[in-house]
């Protein structure tokens, strides 16, 4: 093997790890950065006034009656609208024998979250509240919650988002518990370390406050699977900020395995859809601009999902070492195998500290048949990728 052969292995190795390499160093930042929650000020909940909670509904009716009752009992001080969109069950008669505002939505041209949003703000400018939160239907908040959460928009004039999460249950089966967890990363660890980074975090899809000025501004009739991200994308390009006073929290119960695999599909197609299109311009424009919360929501972007990374990154790491033996450095493996290494001990770290009510022993053995799991979904994003909620 010649040293120029050597030498042009080792630049192919490098070409080769290097986008794992950024994303994984970021994934670390992002991490180390969301270790420890941030101080909580109080005083916000006075300014509340005129709230309005938004819940777009689809078929929704064996959920819809607990949440609007549940809210009704301690959440009182809000509007409760709900849109039910394209239901073709009773989501509608039992969002309004709970005491709910409802407006029915059928289109089967324009359908989607999106559009279910912009009925119920068409539906509300009629009698403007001051803040809305979005909600989705199958989400539980606490009237501590939705107040803090309302009153925190109100007081700010920005758009506010809640700790998202599922509830914790280690009973479910083992691919719900990574599930889960990896939720838990993303949500709170990751979106505390980008807001610490760049000032704004990003939104979520459920749990988002905003002041209505800034509500009636948002592109929110379209299809798009997801309309957070864009929502998001449009927000901070605009020189605004998303905070993350981590005041409220929303919750919603485990989900079946079927509609866990529906639910991440819509959501990672939406999200690599997203990221494949503007994470690069996003983080150059960032740059430019001298804007923080851009830069970090751009390097955000680069982040694969977790399972996604650590696939490609270990399918990175095999090719890598097959070009050592064909004569390559082995730098570039080194490199990208201790960035591996760092990610695992961090999250290891997570789980031990504020992952084990959601993760047990047992399930993280099963994380290579997790992965597994995935694959199909992320081939579909090649093969017939989602780009709508309805496809």
């Amino acid at each position: 093997m010649s040293a120029q052969s050597g030498a042009f292995l080792t630049v192919l190795s490098w070409l080769l790890v290097t986008p794992f390499l950024l994303s994984l160093s970021y994934l670390v930042i992002e991490l180390a950065a969301g270790l420890y929650p941030t101080r909580v000020r109080g005083g916000v909940e006075d300014a509340l006034e005129n709230l309005a909670i938004l819940i777009p509904a689809h078929n929704e009716q064996h959920v819809i009656g607990d949440t609007i009752g549940e809210l009704k009992r301690t959440a009182s001080f809000a509007r409760i609208v709900v849109v039910a969109d394209n239901c073709s069950d009773r989501t509608a008669e039992v969002a309004k024998s709970a005491g709910a505002d409802v407006i029915e939505r059928f289109d089967d041209e324009c359908r989607g979250k999106g559009y279910a949003l912009a009925c119920g703000r068409e539906y509300l400018a009629n009698s403007a509240p001051h803040a809305v939160i979005v909600l989705d239907a199958d989400c539980r908040i606490s009237g501590s919650s939705a107040k803090a959460l309302g009153a925190k928009a109100i007081a700010s004039g920005q758009a506010v988002q809640a700790i998202n999460l599922f509830a914790p249950d280690r009973s479910l089966s083992a691919q719900l518990q990574i599930s889960n967890f990896a939720m838990l990363v993303k949500n709170r660890f990751r979106m505390r370390g980008m807001f610490r980074l760049g000032g704004s975090a990003a939104l979520l899809g459920t749990g988002m406050a905003f002041p209505w000025h800034k509500f009636i501004a948002l592109p929110l009739a379209t299809g798009d699977a997801a309309e957070d991200i864009q929502m998001t994308i449009q927000i901070i390009s605009s020189g605004e900020t998303i905070l993350f006073p981590e005041v409220a929290e929303v919750w919603s119960d485990a989900e079946t395995v079927q509609e866990t695999a529906g639910q991440r599909k819509r959501w990672e197609h939406g999200f690599l859809g997203h990221a494949l299109r503007q994470a690069a311009p996003t983080v150059l424009k960032g740059i430019l601009s001298a804007s923080p919360p851009l830069v970090a929501l751009g390097l955000h972007l680069l982040v694969p999902p977790l399972a996604l990374l650590l696939i490609l990154s270990g399918l990175a790491s095999i090719a890598s070492g097959l070009l050592v033996f064909g004569g390559a450095s082995i730098l570039p493996l080194a490199t990208l195998l201790t960035l591996i290494t760092v990610t695992a001990i961090l999250l290891a770290f997570l789980w031990a500290t504020k992952g084990r009510e959601y993760l047990s022993l047992r399930a993280v053995a099963s994380i290579p048949f997790y992965l597994l799991w995935k694959v199909p979904i992320y081939l579909s994003f090649v093969t017939k990728r989602q780009r709508n909620w309805d496809d």
